[in-house]
């Protein structure tokens, strides 16, 4: 009796557990045709096909305009707004980002995320957006998306600051006792370029400070800011020229006295690049030239 007990316990669990697996594979196969689903819903955007992109809403299928709180029905109505949307935004694209999928029931999905559409001419538009997707003779289609309000794109200048990459990470020029440590990192949305220094001999540090480094909307040029721990400032103007980059700048010591200097930099691998400090004048007085030091990653020394 006990023996017979144990197997219809082990057919049970068995069962449950084939229930299960069955279940989460079912799962994944509807979620990768969903995810499918988006991928083709990008490529007829970006294929100005407004045909194509009406044809994977169900016959159904309602969007309500973010703009207007309009609402277009049906497969041919929404043909015919996705052609009037193309003329608009002629040679606009479209990028989706989805954040989540999931199941309301076996043949109800809701995906959320957000769009991107890049306009030639203009600002991209950018929405979150959730689409109820249904399943239909086993084909998944968009029965409904609704947007949130626009939301404005970051502004970044990054494509000014990119050439600039390669400062990104932690540097070190030591010669004896004496050791300068750098570290450089991108700030938030890639605007500036921050980078923290100290100037130490042996296990003292002597002087520290910060750099930032951004480019000038205004005056159409990069242009950097430095504070050090004495009190002093810089101000600088960058200029890139083949290899090499040249910061020519204006500094104010923590005393009051005013000086000019120019410092070239130019990389020379991943891991080091060449620094020297020419046209050095400090309260009139002219100072000799600070040759080439080589500045290694601090990470290839290790």
């Amino acid at each position: 009796m006990e023996r017979t007990i144990w197997a219809f316990v082990f057919c049970l669990v068995v069962g449950w557990c084939n229930a299960l697996s069955a279940s989460a594979e079912e799962g994944n196969t509807a979620k990768a045709a969903i995810e499918k689903a988006v991928q083709s819903y990008v490529a007829a955007f970006n294929a100005g096909d407004a045909k194509a992109l009406a044809a994977l809403w169900s016959p159904e299928g309602v969007y309500t305009s973010r703009l207007s709180g309009d609402q277009v029905v049906g497969r041919e109505a929404l043909e015919k707004d996705f052609a009037a949307l193309f003329v608009r935004l002629k040679g606009a694209k479209l990028k989706v980002s989805t954040e989540s999928i999931d199941f309301v029931s076996p043949n109800v999905a809701v995906e959320q995320g957000r769009a991107t559409v890049l306009r030639p001419k203009d600002s991209p538009l950018l929405s979150d957006y959730r689409a109820v997707y249904v399943r239909r003779d086993g084909e998944w289609l968009i029965d409904r998306i609704s947007e949130d309000e626009e939301v404005p794109a970051r502004p970044s200048h990054y494509e000014h600051l990119k050439d600039l990459e390669w400062l990104v990470g932690n540097w070190i020029d030591q010669d004896g006792g004496a050791a300068i440590k750098t570290e450089c990192q991108w700030t938030r949305n890639k605007n500036f370029l921050t980078r923290s220094f100290t100037v130490s001999i042996e296990d003292r540090i002597d002087v520290a400070g910060m750099q930032v480094i951004g480019w000038d909307a205004a005056r159409k040029q990069i242009r950097s800011w430095v504070f050090d721990s004495e009190g002093g400032f810089v101000e600088g103007v960058w200029k890139k020229s083949g290899d090499r980059w040249t910061v020519t700048s204006i500094a104010t010591l923590a005393d009051g006295k005013t000086g000019s200097f120019t410092s070239i930099s130019r990389p020379l691998d991943k891991d080091s690049f060449g620094w020297q400090k020419v046209s050095r004048i400090v309260d009139g007085e002219i100072l000799p030239n600070i040759d080439e030091v080589v500045i290694v990653r601090q990470d290839a020394q290790q």
